[in-house]
C-alpha cells in the first residue's frame, strides 16, 4: 500500500504528515505536487494543513481548482481513502467531497492550542483503533474552523453517523465552553457516506509523539493504515 501527501502552494503541514506515515505508521509515502493529475498509484492521500494559495478569497476556495483535485475525486469515487486535515478539510468541503463549509472562527481570531475531542463514531476507517467516546487531546491551529451546514445536511450527518469528532471538555462533555470556534454542534470532523473521506480541523499529525504534548493522534493514522491494508487484500 502507498500513501500520498498533496502539496499546494502554501501547504505547511505536509512534512508533518509525511513524517507520521513514514516513521510512525511505517508505510511508503510520496509528496504529490498539486499539478499532478494521476493518483492511480496511491491507496490513500492526505490533504494537509496550511494556507493553500494564501487562503485568498476563502480558505480552500482556490485549491479546489488545482489539477490534482480531479484525481482526488476519482480516487475517492473508486474507494480510495482521502484524509483532509485543517486546510485540507476546508478544501474537501469546497470541492464538494464533504458537505458543509468552514467559516471564520466565532471570535474572529486565529486559535492555536490543544483541545479535547470526543470520538463519536469508532466504525470508520480512521477510528477503528480508537474506542468510541474516548477523549483525545489534539492541537488546533486555524482561523476558519467554524463548521456550518444547513439543517437538512446536519440531520443527515447525525442520522448517518457521519459526525466523527466533536469538541468536548476533558470529561467528554459536549459544552459551549469546549467549542473553540463556534462550530455547529461542536463538530470537529466529519466523513462522507461511504466513510472513505474524512475531514477534521484539529491536527492529529501534530499529536503523534509525547514530546509534542500528546500522542493521541497516532491511532487515527494507524486506523487508516489498517483500513488501507484490508482494502488491498
Amino acid at each position: 500500500m502507498k500513501f500520498g501527501v498533496i502539496q499546494f502552494p502554501g501547504s505547511n503541514c505536509d512534512h508533518d504528515a509525511y513524517h507520521v506515515v513514514s516513521k510512525h505508521v511505517g508505510q511508503p509515502v510520496d509528496f504529490v505536487w498539486h499539478k499532478e493529475t494521476d493518483l492511480s498509484g496511491y491507496d490513500a492521500v492526505i490533504v494537509p494543513g496550511g494556507f493553500s494559495y494564501g487562503d485568498y478569497l476563502r480558505a480552500g476556495a482556490l485549491a479546489r481548482f488545482s489539477p490534482v483535485m480531479g484525481a482526488v475525486k476519482e480516487l475517492a469515487a473508486n474507494g480510495g481513502f482521502v484524509f483532509g486535515i485543517c486546510n485540507g478539510f476546508q478544501i474537501l468541503c469546497e470541492a464538494g467531497l464533504l458537505p458543509g463549509a468552514l467559516r471564520r472562527n466565532a471570535g474572529l481570531h486565529f486559535i492555536s492550542k490543544h483541545v479535547n475531542l470526543r470520538v463519536e463514531n469508532g466504525a470508520t476507517p480512521y477510528t477503528s483503533e480508537v474506542e468510541p467516546g474516548k477523549v483525545l487531546s489534539i492541537p488546533i491551529a486555524h482561523a476558519e474552523g467554524n463548521y456550518t451546514c444547513d439543517d437538512e445536511t446536519f440531520h443527515g450527518l447525525e442520522e448517518n453517523g457521519q459526525i466523527v469528532f466533536r469538541y468536548c471538555d476533558e470529561n467528554g462533555e459536549i459544552t459551549d465552553a469546549a467549542n473553540p470556534n463556534g462550530a455547529r454542534s461542536n463538530i470537529a470532523g466529519i466523513c462522507n457516506l461511504d466513510r472513505n473521506v474524512l475531514g477534521m480541523m484539529p491536527h492529529p499529525e501534530r499529536a503523534c509523539e509525547e514530546l509534542l504534548g500528546s500522542n493521541d493522534g497516532r491511532d487515527i493514522f494507524r486506523s487508516l493504515a489498517k483500513a488501507v491494508a484490508s482494502a488491498a487484500n
